[in-house]
């Protein structure tokens, strides 16, 4: 019996181990699945783009407005490039007795979306020009403007403030609005009305002359900046041509067959410093050469012996002409008084001199000259030599 015992509680003890593993697999699996099948946390979302903050912000009185010249960003603050260019605002404000910002007084005043500021870059620098009412710089001549530059990638977040800057707003001249552009042949000639008045409506004070700017266009977009300037296609900037005393002026630095677009600024000196008034109306013009050259002059005629006995030729010389432009002369041969005739010349001359061996004895003619530019205007013909080719003697 006691045998018999023994085998019992042995099988007992194995069958209770067996039992004890197989809970064991049991519950590690079911931890494994709970915590493969457990819900994952939320999703952190990227962080917006935050363009570089700006650091070279300039300003300067332009007219009746402030320009505002920076580097547009290219990068973020971590350094990755930006996709598209951002879009700026700009800040202003006035300052404080010690010349720093006053925050309270610093409003967004204009937004430049990022699909238009490559509207406003040039040379590598985005100008743009923050308008000031005529009437706020009348009522507060000398007062101070601040700017500061933000810009922004997305909704979310701007970059942060640029440098500060600060500008005094002085009254300017008005700005002309008749300026008008006549094409000659040695000059383009610029003329407008003289200034008498601010844009605030005073008296113009400190009066120094005017600032004459050239741009060249693309001929194509001429006629839609003629009632637009802003839709010109420019192949160079406005630029200064030179300074006047006087409201006129004449360009003798043109080339036919270009584009250009003028405007004056009117000039006033305001402790020693010169302020410029806004951009007159634009002239634009595209002079063609229209212009002949001068009929020659001083045409001669003789009667030569040919290269053969009892041979004769017509030889003939006139003045140079004087043009810049000149490309040849052309000649003439009539038999007729009062008629230029014929052309006897199939190439251009370069030289003011020609051998006519055409000729026949007993015959009596009238030579005439033409002088060509090289847009192929042909001038007057030249007053007429006349000639008489005698027979050979028997």
């Amino acid at each position: 019996m006691g045998i018999r015992n023994l085998r019992n509680a042995v099988s007992r003890d194995l069958k209770h181990a067996r039992l004890s593993s197989f809970a064991f697999r049991v519950t590690a699996l079911a931890f494994l699945f709970v915590a493969g099948c457990g819900a994952p946390g939320e999703p952190t979302p990227p962080a917006p783009p935050i363009p570089v903050t700006i650091a070279d912000l300039a300003a300067r009185q332009a007219g009746d407005g402030v320009q505002l010249i920076f580097t547009l960003p290219s990068k973020t603050t971590a350094g990755d490039r930006l996709a598209s260019p951002p879009a700026v605002e700009i800040v202003r404000g006035t300052p404080k007795p010690d010349g720093s910002p006053d925050a309270k007084s610093m409003r967004v005043v204009y937004t430049i979306p990022g699909s238009l500021v490559g509207n406003y870059i040039a040379e590598g620098h985005v100008k743009f020009i923050d308008p000031v009412a005529p009437a706020e710089t009348r009522a507060h001549p000398g007062g101070a403007l601040v700017y500061v530059i933000r810009t922004r990638a997305s909704q979310k977040r701007a970059s942060g403030d640029s440098n500060a800057v600060s500008v005094r707003m002085y009254p300017v001249a008005v700005p002309i609005t008749n300026l008008e552009a006549r094409v000659t042949e040695p000059a383009i000639e610029l003329n407008w009305t003289a200034p008498a008045l601010t844009s605030g409506g005073d008296a113009l004070n400190g009066f120094s002359g005017y600032r004459i700017y050239r741009g060249e266009l693309d001929a194509a977009l001429a006629e839609a900046a003629q009632t637009d300037i802003s839709k010109a296609k420019w192949k160079s900037p406005f630029t200064l041509l030179a300074p006047s005393v006087e409201n006129t002026y004449r360009d003798t630095l043109f080339d036919f067959g270009k584009t250009y677009a003028y405007v004056v600024r009117s000039v006033v000196l305001v402790d020693g410093n010169a302020l410029e008034s806004s951009d007159s109306n634009a002239a634009i013009v595209s002079p063609r050469d229209t212009f002949p050259p001068a009929a020659p002059q001083n045409l001669v005629a003789a009667v030569l012996s040919g290269a053969t006995p009892g041979s004769v030729l017509v030889d003939l010389s006139w003045s140079i002409n004087l043009e810049t432009d000149l490309a040849g002369y052309r000649v003439y041969r009539s038999e007729q008084e009062g008629t230029r005739g014929a052309l006897i010349t199939a190439d251009l001359l370069l030289a003011p001199a020609y051998r006519d061996t055409s000729v026949e004895p007993g015959k009596r003619y009238w030579y005439s000259v033409t002088a060509l530019d090289r847009a192929g205007n042909e001038s007057d013909a030249s007053a007429a030599a006349a000639v008489d080719v005698a027979k050979p003697s028997p």
